[in-house]
């Protein structure tokens, strides 16, 4: 008996233990929900007023920034843009830079023939400035975009161009191209360098067929052999400074032995690759690697030449 009394007691002490115990941790849990209910209460105090920490005018500056680059892109083919004339800036009180560095990397030549038949410049039996430069073409000769841009007129002229394209490119730049038989984009049509625009033909004030090519900045015709040597089907240089005093006048930089020997060399420039450079000089990959002896997986570096002819 008195064992078992022993063993109650002890049993007792046990369970009042374990209740003491019990109410402990429900206390203290009790304290931390509290503890994070008050926490929780001051960050969202702290939150109360986020709108007044965002300010309009903040933003929309932080937005101007973010979109300020792509700006200039979307004014090229806007200013001017409605113009029915070839030239479309006459007239419009926009002040022309006196020197400007246009980029002419990305180019194509703007028909298979290289072969000048008329050059730039005044044209005393006609008493008048021939703005451009006629390339030999045949009726139905593809024509192509010479840089990437849109297409911004296609008219016709009985007295003039005769069917004409005029196109406006992302590097500011635009061309003409002149005496067409048949127009293969329209007005607002994006192209890239390259893609086929017209088919040349003998239309307008022609005496034969041909393709007249005009290269423009803001309305002045500089002279296409200011910016493309024909000969070697290539630019002069990677960049083209306009320069309102020299812009009639023509360039030659190309290095004598890359015509001397009927040979054609390409300077490798980045971001070429050989399809790309087969569609600029309008031949294929496979010519291209059969002329280099190499293959159609090869790794072309720039600053290196490949033959194209």
């Amino acid at each position: 008996m008195k064992f078992k009394s022993i063993f109650g007691y002890f049993s007792l002490g046990l369970t009042f233990a374990a209740l003491t115990s019990a109410s402990s941790a429900s206390a203290q849990n009790l304290q931390s929900v509290s503890n994070y209910s008050q926490a929780h209460e001051d960050l969202l105090a702290s939150q109360s007023h986020i709108l007044d920490q965002i300010k309009v005018d903040e933003v929309q500056e932080f937005a101007s920034k973010l979109y300020e680059d792509l700006e200039p892109e979307s004014e090229v083919f806007s200013i001017c843009w409605e113009s029915e004339h070839v030239d479309a800036y006459a007239g419009s009180g926009i002040e022309i830079p006196d020197k400007q560095d246009i980029d002419v990397s990305d180019y194509c030549m703007p028909c298979t023939s290289n072969v000048i038949t008329s050059n730039y410049g005044y044209r005393r039996r006609f008493g008048r400035m021939h703005k451009g430069i006629d390339l030999r073409a045949q009726v139905g000769d593809t024509v192509r975009a010479a840089f990437d841009g849109k297409i911004r007129l296609t008219k016709y002229e009985r007295r003039g161009y005769g069917y004409y394209v005029v196109m406006r490119h992302e590097n500011g730049l635009e061309t003409v191209y002149g005496h067409l038989s048949r127009f293969l984009v329209k007005p607002n049509d994006y192209v890239k360098a390259g893609d086929p625009i017209a088919l040349s033909g003998n239309t307008g004030r022609s005496t034969g067929p041909h393709l007249h090519f005009e290269t423009r900045f803001m309305g002045y015709a500089i002279n296409p052999t200011a910016i493309f040597d024909f000969k070697n089907r290539t630019t002069h240089t990677d960049v083209y400074t306009f320069n309102k005093r020299t812009y009639k006048r023509s360039r030659n930089y190309a290095p004598a032995s890359y015509a001397s020997s009927g040979k054609q060399y390409h300077k490798i420039r980045r971001g070429d690759s050989l399809s790309k450079i087969a569609a600029r000089y309008h031949t294929t990959v496979s010519k291209l690697c059969a002329l280099n002896g190499i293959s159609r997986n090869a790794t072309i570096r720039a600053g290196r030449s490949l033959r194209v002819r």
